[in-house]
């Protein structure tokens, strides 16, 4: 047989026939071919069998509907996931901060220099870097775990179907049958994890008042503050997939300073497309000095972030924004960490910027830590593009998605850069969001604290945005005061 098959005779008359064959055919035995020998390589992402979308579910089910175990760890110190804050504090209304659910708990214990290698296995390699940057003054406060997360049933319904249906297109630069929320509560991939991430619920109308500063080494600051404003067309409860995909927008944002007077007018505008090889982000600034408008394609990447002194890069905005098309994304697995959650008292109206705002890093009397499971999410820089970080480590939050920490990697693979997002439970919508973010240079050893609210008026969930308010005219509208 094998004889039949290789024999010079067989082989000649085997080639002559595709010689021979109509254009048609040989079409045919061309895409057989490619099929056959490039079809592994072309890994499919997204939607899960319906037995495995089961396991879904906001009681009675293994996982809860973002996909995060429900049931709480061995010992006892992660506790069940019980649907997060569903009642709103006592005496709390519309427009105040938000009051810490759990005033009654005790610290458990610190964390510091001293005794820090006792946990290093529950601690991320940024926080470790502080630590031992800042061994006097750098601890971490440790209380006892809540999961607090929770969103609107209508977001908890949209995880489900997106579980069932959400895909990775363009070669994980953008998604199709999805909306509301967290494609892929179930991922395979890093992709996908970082994808919910990105697409996380956060609400669909946000007007945030907030202020930032870049911290000088000696403590001295200057506080910057600024108005954002964003539409979240994807997070609109009533819209098909087919009029999203239509559209191709995820959310239009602008941002304007208000403080300093030197600052003050300058502005900016985005819109983030679902599909961003088909439509990349556009984004305009409006210069108060030059009073006009002017198209920025490059507010992308590792442009500096807004007003951040150079000391972040606008995709680590929330942990990571924008395109994921420069790097490789790898899916770690999920551990226990110690992450800052819950931090109520760095969100109170009655602490001031001065009370936070400290030499080195923020008051840690001020940071609450629980111990969490997280996703770990590695990226690698592509070779065939550049950007300051060559690697990025992401640590996602099982029940929101929401990055809790971050490490940045330079060109020689050191530890250049470490986010902390301190986040609480906006119950009054409800969702998880951050109140502060920081972010620490460990080569100038400054940091920049973004997100500040305490003295500013409270984020509006319900704000009422169209269109409208995000046109080159509302651009320059906005940059005018």
């Amino acid at each position: 047989m094998f004889y039949a098959l290789f024999s010079k005779k067989n082989n000649y008359m085997f080639y002559m026939s595709i010689i021979n064959c109509s254009y048609f055919t040989y079409q045919i035995y061309f895409y057989i071919l490619i099929t056959f020998i490039f079809f592994p390589l072309n890994i499919i992402y997204g939607k899960v069998i319906q037995e495995e979308a089961k396991k879904l579910g906001k009681t009675g089910t293994l996982l809860t509907p973002v996909g995060a175990q429900r049931e709480g760890n061995q010992e006892g110190s992660i506790p069940e996931w019980t649907g997060g804050v569903t009642i709103i504090p006592a005496g709390y209304k519309k427009g105040d901060f938000h009051p810490c659910p759990f005033k009654k708990d005790e610290k458990l214990f610190t964390i510091n220099f001293e005794n820090y290698k006792q946990y290093i296995t529950k601690l991320t390699p940024g926080i470790i870097a502080l630590i031992k940057n800042y061994r006097k003054t750098f601890y971490m406060n440790i209380y006892k775990t809540h999961r607090t997360a929770s969103f609107p049933d209508w977001v908890y319904d949209a995880l489900i179907e997106n579980a069932l249906n959400a895909e990775i297109i363009e070669n994980g630069n953008g998604i199709k049958s999805a909306k509301t929320t967290s494609p892929f509560p179930i991922p395979k991939s890093g992709i996908e994890a970082i994808w919910n991430h990105i697409l996380g619920f956060r609400g669909t109308y946000i007007s945030r008042y907030g202020a930032q500063s870049a911290i000088m080494k000696d403590g001295s600051f200057t506080i910057i503050k600024m108005v954002e404003k964003l539409y979240t067309i994807y997070a609109q409860p009533k819209i098909s997939i087919n009029d999203l995909e239509k559209q191709n927008i995820i959310t239009f944002f602008m941002q304007y300073i208000t403080s300093p007077p030197r600052m003050a007018g300058n502005a900016l505008l985005v819109f983030e497309h679902l599909n961003q090889v088909m439509y990349p982000r556009k984004s305009w600034v409006y210069n108060s000095g030059q009073r006009r408008v002017r198209r920025t394609p490059n507010i992308a990447y590792d442009y500096p972030g807004t007003a951040s002194d150079g000391l972040r890069t606008t995709d680590d905005w929330n942990g990571f924004n924008g395109a994921p098309d420069r790097y490789t994304w790898k899916l770690l697995g999920k551990k226990e960490m110690y992450v800052p959650y819950n931090c109520y008292n760095l969100h109170s109206n009655k602490v001031k910027y001065s009370q936070i705002l400290k030499p080195n890093h923020i008051n840690q009397k001020l940071v609450r830590y629980e111990l969490h499971r997280v996703w770990v999410v590695e990226a690698n820089l592509i070779k065939t593009f550049r950007h300051v970080y060559k690697k990025r480590v992401f640590y996602l939050d099982e029940d929101s998605w929401l990055c809790l920490a971050a490490e940045m990697y330079d060109k020689r693979d050191q530890l250049y850069r470490v986010l902390l997002s301190h986040v609480i439970n906006y119950y009054d919508l409800p969702t998880i969001f951050t109140t502060l973010d920081i972010y620490h240079d460990l080569y100038s050893r400054r940091y920049v604290a973004c997100q500040l609210d305490n003295e500013e008026k409270m984020v509006d969930f319900k704000t009422k945005l169209t269109k409208k308010d995000f046109t080159i005219n509302a651009l320059r509208r906005a940059g005018i005061r």
